[in-house]
């Protein structure tokens, strides 16, 4: 474990060098032994890192980065809007102490939600948050170009609050959503007691898992109702090979999981 996170910040030092990038900031994880955060190293090009349905240029102003040692004191004031830009299943799961939860299927529906709750609160201050802080990047400089005076970001995200309050009083209420196969983490970074619904991704808690409504890789009571019979099918036929793999002693990886399209349909 040593040797590949010092290659890994071998890695990082690269980029660092190579782009110039002067702030870059490494959330470290881990996980269990038995359950590997990911399968297989993945590498992607792509044209952005979150889709957010709006151009943004990288080098006009963002909000103000809020360290963890002093976002308690901004959130627990009094005029302080704490907004969650996840999505809601990530919100379901934990949330802030007196955050305003965005309530979004995926990251396009952001705007959306600012123009139809928060337009008259331009001169309020906002603290907003995401998992690890890139969400926020965009979002907050978009409301800054949407004339919100006073914008702030927790640095670094959720991961990195709970990861420097250990020892402190936390207003982090419940466990944090994370898009890897631990599904959640807890206040201590420790694997957490959800599960994920193959067939539509969304974590499940143990009374989830409890519902008549609950097929292990089939579905769940989130979506029970949005697949048809024949992609059930399909999944369950997947838990079979699934299984029968595990028999034989292979990995069965390389499918990936399904992914919600904007319309809740799944493929």
């Amino acid at each position: 474990a040593h040797h590949s996170k010092a290659a890994l910040e071998d890695v990082f030092s690269v980029i660092k060098k190579t782009t110039g990038i002067e702030r870059f900031h490494v959330n470290w994880s881990t996980a269990q032994p038995s359950n590997a955060i990911f399968h297989r190293l993945k590498i992607r090009i792509k044209r952005e890192i979150v889709n957010f349905g709006s151009a943004l240029d990288p080098t006009e102003p963002r909000g103000t980065h809020v360290p963890p040692t002093e976002w308690n004191t901004l959130i627990n004031a009094s005029n302080t809007i704490v907004l969650d830009v996840r999505n809601r299943y990530e919100s379901s799961v934990g949330t802030f102490q007196r955050a305003s939860i965005a309530n979004t299927t995926n990251f396009r529906d952001f705007t959306n939600f600012v123009q139809t709750h928060l337009q008259s609160e331009k001169k309020t201050p906002i603290a907003m948050f995401c998992t690890g802080g890139i969400r926020c990047e965009k979002a907050s400089q978009w409301m800054i170009q949407e004339g919100f005076q006073e914008v702030y970001q927790l640095e670094g995200g959720v991961l990195n609050y709970l990861k420097q309050s250990s020892s402190e009083p936390s207003n982090w209420i419940g466990e944090c959503f994370v898009f890897d196969q631990r599904v959640t983490v807890d206040k201590d970074l420790h694997q957490g007691s959800y599960e994920q619904c193959f067939a539509c991704r969304h974590p499940l808690s143990e009374a989830d898992r409890s519902s008549s409504q609950y097929q292990p890789a089939v579905s769940c009571p989130h979506c029970i109702h949005l697949t048809s019979d024949d992609q059930k099918a399909r999944f369950g036929e997947r838990s079979k090979q699934v299984g029968l793999a595990k028999i034989r002693g292979d990995q069965h990886i390389g499918v990936s999981k399904p992914v919600k399209d904007e319309n809740q349909s799944f493929v």
